[in-house]
This record gives C-alpha cells, structure tokens and sequence, in this order.
C-alpha cells in the first residue's frame, strides 16, 4: 500500500513540477517568475523526501533540507533586489 502511495506522489509532483516549469517560462512579469522558481523549489524538496521515503535513505532528509535553506535565500535575495534593485546597501 505505501509503494502504491509513494508512486502516485511521485506522478502528482511531477506534474506539479512540470506545471511549474511552463509557469517559469511563460510568466508574464518578473514577480510570477520568481514564484515559480519558488515553488519549483518547493516541489523539488517535496519529490526528494518522497524519494527518501521510497528508499529509506536518509541522505535525502539532508539535501531537502539544504535545498529548503538555500531556496528560502534565494527568495528573500530575489524580492530584494526586484523591489530596491540593489542587493547590498
């Protein structure tokens, strides 16, 4: 029952991901651009742990949540930057 469960999340964040990526590339402003590669990030995380589920590796816990960190940087230094134009002051 949990290999049936681990596959169906599987396909459902891959098409999570995949809805994402058309996002990324045909957003309309910068703003839905940097959502999108936020919450890419977010499935990405999603789709590790499942894995590490599915394999019992807990090396995978640890790349999610270094990928959790770095993505949560990168989303304050974008929003930052698009609302001062300058990372630094």
């Amino acid at each position: 029952m949990l290999n049936t469960a681990l596959e169906i999340a599987f396909w459902l964040i891959g098409a999570a991901l995949a809805l994402n990526l058309i996002r990324l590339l045909r957003g309309p402003d910068l703003t839905d651009r940097i959502l999108a590669l936020d919450t890419l990030g977010i499935n990405l995380i999603a789709l590790l742990i499942v894995h590490g589920m599915a394999t019992g590796s807990a090396a995978g816990f640890e790349v999610a949540l270094l990928l959790a960190l770095l993505g949560f940087v990168a989303t304050v230094a974008l929003c930052k930057f698009l609302l001062r134009g300058d990372l630094i002051e």
